[in-house]
C-alpha cells in the first residue's frame, strides 16, 4: 500500500500522546522485522544513538529503549538508579510526579515527597532545606512538563541545586523531549526519560531513558524486577549490538525511525519548539477572544498541552463538548485538576498554526450553551 492510499485521519489528535502522526510515519509499519535480524539490531542501534546526540553533545551517555508505555520507562528507571539504600525526593506538582511517589512507594524504596499542588512549580528553597537537612536523599526526581496542567517545571534551577548536594538527578521529560530543547549534561541529569509517541511523533510502543553512562553502570542489582530491569536491559543492547532481551514492538521502532527522520528535516529540536509555541500562542489567542481563560500564568506555560477552566454556566457539559468538537475533526482532553474544572488541548504533533485556527473556529461552532 502505498502512503496516498492510506486513510486519512478523521480526526486531529489535540492531545499529549499518543498523538496525530504523519502518513508516512505510519507507512513505516507496513514491512515486517525479524528481532533478532542483524539489519534490525543495527536500526536500533542508530536511534541509540541518535536519541543520545539529540540530549547533549558531550561524550558518556547512552540510550536504553523499553517496552511499553512512558510509566514502564520512569519504574524502570527508579527501581532502577533508586537502590532500597537510598532515598528519592520526589517534587510534585501534578498527577504523573505523584505517580513517581507511588511507584517508589510500591517497589518499597525510601522517599520524600515535596508536593507544591498543581498550579504553582516546586519551590527551590524547599528542595534545597531537604537537600541540606536529609543526609539520606540520594536521588532527585521531577518531571519537566506537568501535562496535568501544562506546567513547565524549572528543571535547570533543581538541577543546580541537586549537582551542589552531589545527587543523582532524573527527569521524567516524557512529554517534552524533542520538542523543547534539553542539554541533559548542562543540566546536570543523570536519567532522562521519553515515549516514541511524545514529540518525536511516533507512535506507542516503547520509552527510552537516556542515561550519564558511568550512573547507569552502577545501577547494577538494584532492580527487584526482571523485565524492567534497566541496567540489565542496557547490557543486552550493548553486548548484542541493539538486541532488546524481550520480544521488541518492532513496527514502533521502523516508525520511530522515520519520525527522528522527519524531526531532522523539520530542522531539529528547536524547530520543532518554534512550531509548537506557534501552534499554543494561536490556541490561547483565540481561545481566549472567545471567553475561555488559560489554567496557567503564562510564565508557567508550556508549549505542549494548555489547560483552560471550563465554562461557569448550568448547560455546559464537557462531554457535549467535546463531541461537537469530534464531529468537526478534533479531538481534546478533559481536565486532569482536582479541584478545579477544565479541559487540555495538545499543541504537538503533526499539528500547525493553521490547525489550531480551524479548531477556534469549530469551538465557536461547539458553544452550544451561549
Amino acid at each position: 500500500m502505498q502512503i496516498d492510499q492510506l486513510p486519512d485521519n478523521p480526526y486531529l489528535l489535540l492531545t499529549p500522546g499518543p498523538l496525530t502522526t504523519t502518513q508516512s510515519v505510519k507507512a513505516a509499519m507496513l514491512r515486517d522485522w525479524c528481532t533478532w535480524d542483524e539489519d534490525y539490531n543495527t536500526i536500533v542501534q542508530g536511534i541509540r544513538s541518535q536519541l543520545a546526540a539529540l540530549a547533549t553533545d558531550q561524550p558518556d551517555y547512552t540510550t536504553v529503549l523499553m517496552q511499553g508505555s512512558g510509566t514502564f520507562c520512569v519504574e524502570a528507571t527508579l527501581i532502577t538508579a533508586v537502590p532500597k539504600t537510598g532515598k528519592l525526593l520526589v517534587l510534585a506538582n501534578g498527577a504523573y510526579g505523584r505517580r513517581i511517589a507511588q511507584i517508589v512507594q510500591r517497589a518499597g524504596i525510601p522517599f520524600l515527597l515535596q508536593d507544591s499542588g498543581e498550579i504553582d512549580p516546586p519551590d527551590l528553597n524547599l528542595i534545597e532545606r531537604a537537600l541540606k537537612t536529609d543526609a539520606k536523599i540520594t536521588h532527585v526526581a521531577v518531571v519537566h512538563c506537568e501535562t496535568t496542567t501544562g506546567m513547565l517545571n524549572p528543571i535547570e534551577a533543581i538541577g543546580e541545586l541537586v549537582r551542589a548536594h552531589g545527587k543523582s538527578y532524573i527527569v521524567d521529560a516524557m512529554s517534552s523531549f524533542g520538542g523543547i530543547p534539553i542539554d541533559m549534561h548542562a543540566i546536570g541529569a543523570d536519567f532522562v526519560i521519553s515515549s516514541a509517541n511524545k514529540c518525536i511523533q511516533g507512535v506507542p510502543g516503547f520509552g527510552y531513558i537516556i542515561a550519564n553512562q558511568t550512573a547507569l553502570e552502577s545501577t547494577k542489582g538494584n532492580a527487584a524486577s526482571l523485565s524492567l530491569d534497566l541496567y540489565d536491559q542496557w547490557e543486552t543492547m550493548e553486548s548484542h549490538n541493539g538486541k532488546w532481551r524481550f520480544t521488541s514492538p518492532t513496527h514502533v521502532v521502523r516508525a520511530f525511525v522515520q519520525a527522528l527522520k522527519e524531526l531532522a528535516d523539520e530542522g531539529g529540536i528547536k524547530a520543532r519548539h518554534e512550531r509548537y509555541s506557534a501552534n499554543h500562542q494561536r490556541l490561547v489567542a483565540g481561545m481566549t477572544s472567545l471567553g475561555f481563560t488559560p489554567l496557567l500564568e503564562e510564565k508557567w506555560q508550556s508549549p505542549i498541552i494548555t489547560a483552560f477552566h471550563s465554562p461557569v454556566h448550568p448547560d455546559y457539559e464537557f462531554k457535549k463538548f467535546y463531541d461537537l468538537l469530534k464531529e468537526q475533526g478534533f479531538v481534546i482532553y478533559p481536565g486532569k485538576v482536582t479541584d478545579q474544572d477544565t479541559f487540555r488541548i495538545g499543541n504537538i504533533g503533526d499539528v500547525f498554526p493553521e490547525d489550531m485556527d480551524a479548531l477556534i473556529r469549530a469551538v465557536g461552532q461547539a458553544m452550544y450553551w451561549r
